[in-house]
């Protein structure tokens, strides 16, 4: 079967009809008041909702465009106010860390105050042992700053414990609460001796134990503790903590207590050397 021919309009008569009627309708105009008002009126009819589309879709779309540049506007003054904040969170950590260095320094500063017949120097703890309390802590001053074996180390209101290695930059400190520490002392108001052994364990309720005082001593509950004239490492008269629960031991010829240490065994940063020796002490009392 031979294919169908294809029925097409030429463009020039599709133009030229569309010229025709363009005339005819400006003609009409002319001539037709009523003509003209019936076609302005269907015009109307299509193009003023088309219009009040638009108008409402170019409304809506500058709504939203407002939207957006409020909201970067306000995600770049969050922002900034974000990085305010972390610069005055900065800031306020700085000033309570110097306000508590400061307090810290207050504490020594007093501390040498009250024991202003020793020589001392000043250290910062920079490593302890991993436990919840300094019984041994390395500080950052050694031989190359005068520290020797055995020196006393104080700090908040009294004992902490002694240099027991020396290093050319560091030593280590082995404090009194420590199980293999033991501190000759006497009582401040009764001059009772005893000895104070260091108790990790009884450590976690507070105390440290008070050992080998006199059936006959008249130490009470809340005396002070102080070292004693006749320890052998440590110089005498410093503080040590305040007794409590004094008790009988089992073999009648003396008594055993708990002691309150007045250093605060959990929080050391800074403490004091004492850079005199008992030794040297003793020295001095027997020299003619």
């Amino acid at each position: 079967m031979r294919n169908r021919a294809k029925f097409s309009i030429p463009t020039k008569y599709i133009l030229g009809f569309l010229a025709i009627l363009c005339g005819v309708l400006v003609v009409l105009s002319f001539i037709s008041e009523s003509f003209t008002s019936t076609v302005k009126n269907t015009a109307a009819k299509v193009v003023i909702p088309v219009q009040r589309g638009m108008n409402h879709v170019g409304l809506w779309l500058s709504d939203k465009a407002e939207l957006v540049k409020d909201y970067k506007q306000l995600r770049k003054e969050n922002e900034e106010l974000k990085e305010k904040i972390d610069t005055m969170q900065a800031e306020n950590s700085i000033l309570i860390q110097q306000q508590s260095e400061l307090e810290k320094l207050r504490e020594l500063y007093q501390l040498d105050d009250i024991y202003s017949d020793y020589p001392k120097v000043a250290a910062r703890v920079i490593s302890a042992q991993p436990d919840n309390w300094f019984s041994a802590f390395t500080i950052d001053k050694g031989s190359e700053d005068g520290i020797l074996m055995d020196m006393n180390v104080i700090a908040g209101a009294g004992l902490v414990g002694r240099v027991t290695y020396v290093g050319k930059h560091y030593s280590t400190v082995t404090t009194i609460i420590n199980d293999d520490s033991n501190v000759s002392a006497k009582s401040a108001s009764s001059s009772d001796n005893c000895i104070v052994n260091g108790d990790l364990e009884l450590m976690d309720q507070g105390y440290i134990k008070v050992s080998n005082i006199s059936k006959d001593a008249t130490m009470q509950e809340g005396d002070m503790l102080l070292t004693s004239y006749i320890s052998d490492k440590y110089v005498p008269g410093i503080l040590i903590g305040y007794i409590s629960n004094i008790t009988d031991d089992g073999n009648k010829l003396t008594k055993s207590a708990n002691l309150l240490p007045v250093v605060d065994f959990s929080q050391l940063e800074e403490v004091l050397v004492i850079t005199q020796l008992k030794e040297s002490i003793e020295e001095e009392t027997t020299a003619p």
